[in-house]
């Protein structure tokens, strides 16, 4: 268990410094923009990992 939770705190860091990298110059979507609405996907979709890889951490360092 504890392994686990190491790898996916690693993991977390990892996909924290891409939603990081993705957020620069990100504004939002511009729309008739095919390219802004790509990286709105992108930015939501490391957002949405992020969110799950920390409530999984989470949990299981409740069932500790």
């Amino acid at each position: 268990m504890e392994e686990k939770i190491k790898n996916l705190k690693e993991k977390l860091k990892v996909y924290e410094a891409k939603l990081a990298q993705a957020l620069i110059g990100y504004g939002g979507v511009k729309h008739e923009s095919a390219a802004s609405e790509i990286k709105h996907d992108k930015v939501m979709v490391l957002k949405d990992f992020v969110s799950n890889l920390k409530q999984e951490i989470a949990n299981l360092e409740k069932q500790r």
